[in-house]
């Protein structure tokens, strides 16, 4: 089941990368940021930001993700850290992240951070027939009538 829902959670962000972030252990907001997927990578995603930016220094942090349906969360555990690879910034660098750069590539704001991914937490909400005429009825509804909610190691 685990793989499953791990192949859902991919799926649906691959759908609408935008997630929030923020640092554990900080007395701060998330913000949105766009995840830098990659097909062949399950266990690290990228943001471009800048390095005054709330998440810059880097460390322990969490995303949070819904799906654009509403229908798959998830809570993702890792590590930010700064990727320094140039062959990856040039890999996933567009139109769009360039608007956010006056310099481009070579702005000296522009810092790109890797999301090195522990464990998340995700719920594929998928009602029953049973769960959803009890939400219509008023009656108690169990979570395993709502869909599958399971800890992943990613």
């Amino acid at each position: 089941m685990s793989s499953d829902i791990k192949k859902t959670m991919w799926k649906a962000m691959s759908d609408s990368p935008k997630v929030m972030v923020s640092l554990v252990g900080e007395d701060m907001h998330a913000e949105p940021m766009y995840a830098q997927l990659d097909k062949d990578a399950d266990s690290e995603f990228w943001f471009y930001t800048s390095r005054d930016n709330r998440i810059a220094k880097g460390g322990k942090a969490m995303v949070h993700f819904a799906s654009k349906g509403h229908d798959v969360f998830a809570c993702i555990r890792g590590n930010l850290t700064v990727e320094s690879r140039k062959d990856v910034i040039d890999k996933y660098w567009s139109n769009p992240v360039e608007a956010w750069f006056e310099k481009g590539k070579d702005d000296p704001s522009l810092l790109m951070l890797r999301f090195e991914l522990i464990d998340a937490e995700v719920w594929d909400a998928d009602p029953s027939l049973k769960g959803m005429f009890k939400m219509l009825t008023g009656k108690t509804v169990k979570p395993e009538e709502m869909g599958e909610h399971e800890k992943v190691e990613l």
